[in-house]
């Protein structure tokens, strides 16, 4: 079936790949290979097994042994591939099994690996260190954007890799936008941490239209009381900010996934059973990473 991929924004470009189309953003192409798949690819498939990663892996350019990958939780936990390790847990436990660590950040050195997350709706973030080529990939949801994901992930290369926050690059793939994403007060109040001006911004009452990105069929053109629209965009890009990125090194696609039923999966749009993922995949371009300061 023929389609017109939407319009992401101009630091993103659409790419031709053997699975099929995907989104790349240029700013971190000479870093790190990566990109965003899309409803077309295995995995866009609810049914999709375990097999349909060996197609991930192909893209990435590595064994299908060699893709780091997680069990996610909707929370902040981080895992680290180090070059000749297994990956490890903040607590350092080694996991035998890249698939089954449960975390929802993956940060490695090692350009043997490409390391993905899974996404439906939720941010996935592509990171890398323009000096040292460490990359990272994080799965960010409201719960994971609560949690301080974003701000997390920037601590932890920090922390493991001497990552300095102003060398960082970021990509946010497509996500839920603010002109589909309704929410119950339940959900702002768990932001109750976060500064008020800040929140202000992530939350509004009327959602947030564009001729690229169209509304939701199913949404109502009443507003309900107690809900509000989430911009987990502008969230994701704040609190990358507030830890030291900037802001002209953050690159958001605004490409809503459940705007466009023919380029994305949507948990929001389709419901659980009929919803297959579209994968964030990041890999280091560099065979040796430097770590000095």
């Amino acid at each position: 079936m023929m389609f017109t991929l939407p319009k992401p924004n101009g630091a993103f470009r659409w790419v031709q790949l053997p699975a099929g189309p995907a989104l790349v953003c240029d700013s971190l192409a000479p870093f790190a290979s990566h990109f965003f798949s899309t409803r077309g690819w295995k995995l866009g498939n609810p049914q999709a097994g375990g097999a349909a990663w060996n197609e991930i892996a192909d893209a990435a350019g590595v064994e299908s042994s060699r893709i780091g990958r997680l069990r996610q939780l909707h929370g902040a936990a981080a895992v680290v591939q180090r070059k000749s390790a297994t990956l490890e847990t903040r607590s350092s436990r080694h996991m035998q099994e890249p698939d089954v660590a449960e975390a929802d950040i993956i940060i490695t050195d090692d350009p043997a690996w490409a390391i993905a997350v899974k996404a439906a709706d939720c941010l996935p973030i592509l990171i890398v260190d323009r000096r040292t080529h460490v990359v990272a990939a994080a799965h960010a949801g409201w719960r994971g954007l609560a949690a301080r994901v974003p701000v997390v992930t920037v601590e932890r290369l920090a922390a493991e890799f001497g990552s300095r926050a102003g060398d960082l690059l970021v990509a946010v793939g497509p996500a839920i936008g603010a002109c589909c994403y309704e929410v119950g007060d339940d959900v702002r109040s768990r932001f109750a941490a976060f500064a008020s001006a800040d929140v202000d911004r992530w939350f509004a009452i009327e959602p947030s239209l564009s001729p690229d990105n169209p509304p939701l069929a199913t949404l109502s053109a009443v507003r309900r009381l107690g809900h509000l629209f989430f911009d987990g965009w502008q969230c994701a890009r704040d609190q990358l900010v507030s830890a030291g990125v900037p802001s002209n090194q953050v690159f958001v696609a605004g490409v809503c996934t459940a705007s466009h039923p023919h380029a994305f999966c949507s948990y929001r749009r389709d419901g659980a059973g009929a919803t297959g993922r579209l994968v964030g995949v990041i890999r280091s371009q560099k065979s040796e990473v430097r770590t000095e300061k």
